[in-house]
């Protein structure tokens, strides 16, 4: 890298991304990453259709940290019309800075109904959606996230990636898995690097298996690509954001930090959370965490097993004084893997979806039934 990653008007340093995950990247937790590095902290994803009816959760996906900047969202739908729609009111009403586009998602509530990881299979319809929004965000930046295809023989991530160059977004990213994958077996980055050779005048970004600083420098040098996306690498570990800038700063990377620096960080994220959800749905939100923060470090079934069942500030600050601060976590720590796990998994796609990939229109007008957030 000679210099910061340039998506549309932003300027960032380090080319460094949080993927969007459902029920995780909510205002507390951007907050936190945002503490140990800079980049671009994109939120949960939003469905076009609940932000236009009015969601109230949508609503709450949509509220930012004070003085968080750039404001950034990532968007789900399957209507052109309804995309662009609600674009606009991202752009006007809550003010955003950057709108990611999901064409990644793998989930059969969602590819069965044509949406997600499926619309990139009909390229005609992708590039409808992603011109309306692109043109509904008036010189606001849209970028969009795909994987490789739908399977090994559905392949669609470069045909993708053009079409969002001619269709006006600042940056294309690429989980390079297939829809089929899931979450299994080991991304491709091979990929990334034939989308970055095949698409010209905007950045390309890699998504997959960056669980550490290095990982991040390794796929820059061997793809080419532009910058990082991070995902699963930073549950129960928003000090990889540090660990990040250090890299890229030619610093040194520190080591892992011991149970007594994760148990503060921890302690942190549930004030947060329960300053956001106001209570005790932050500390139900917190729950989840508590396992990925605890991976690698021999605390023990108890310990486990309280903080997941953890109902108030003044219980998880009992559990976490009990622990011995200075246990440190087992070597390779960092790569112990957190999040989603599952696949490969068939692909769940609309009755003849494939017979008409040149079909341009969404496949039905129930295709964005799904929840904000996946």
């Amino acid at each position: 890298m000679t210099g910061p990653l340039a998506v549309g008007p932003l300027r960032l340093w380090p080319p460094v991304v949080l993927a969007p995950m459902a029920g995780v990247t909510n205002a507390p937790f951007r907050t936190l990453c945002r503490r140990y590095g800079a980049g671009l902290f994109v939120s949960e994803m939003v469905l076009a259709k609940a932000l236009l009816y009015g969601s109230r959760r949508t609503r709450r996906m949509l509220s930012f940290a004070p003085h968080e900047s750039p404001r950034s969202v990532q968007l789900y739908g399957t209507d052109p019309m309804t995309v662009g729609e609600a674009v606009r009111r991202l752009v006007d009403d809550a003010e955003v800075d950057h709108i990611d586009l999901n064409f990644g998602c793998p989930a059969a509530k969602v590819t069965r109904r044509g949406g997600g990881a499926a619309v990139p299979a009909r390229p005609l319809l992708l590039a409808a959606i992603v011109r309306e929004a692109v043109r509904a965000a008036e010189g606001v930046p849209v970028t969009m996230k795909f994987r490789i295809g739908l399977w090994d023989g559905v392949t669609t991530f470069l045909d993708a990636g053009r079409i969002g160059a001619e269709e006006g977004c600042s940056a294309v990213a690429l989980h390079a898995r297939t829809a089929e994958q899931q979450y299994s077996g080991e991304a491709d980055w091979r990929a990334i690097g034939e989308l970055k050779s095949a698409v010209q005048g905007i950045p390309v970004l890699g998504n997959g298996d960056i669980w550490a600083a290095g990982d991040a420098l390794a796929m820059l040098a061997e793809t080419g690509c532009d910058g990082v996306v991070i995902g699963r690498g930073c549950l129960g570990r928003p000090w990889l954001f540090r660990d990040l800038a250090d890299a890229f700063e030619g610093r040194p990377v520190r080591a892992a930090p011991a149970l007594g620096e994760v148990a503060a960080v921890l302690r942190e994220h549930a004030e947060l959370l329960v300053e956001h959800f106001d209570g005790e749905q932050g500390v139900r939100e917190l729950r989840k965490h508590t396992g990925w923060y605890l991976t690698g470090y021999p605390v023990g079934g108890e310990v486990r097993r309280r903080l997941a069942n953890v109902t108030a500030l003044d219980e998880l600050n009992d559990v976490l004084a009990g622990l011995d601060p200075t246990v440190a976590p087992v070597p390779g720590v960092e790569r112990l893997t957190r999040g989603h796990t599952h696949g490969p998994r068939r692909v769940v796609l609309p009755d003849g979806y494939l017979e008409r990939v040149d079909d341009g229109r969404p496949w039905d007008s129930e295709a964005d039934v799904c929840v904000s957030g996946g």
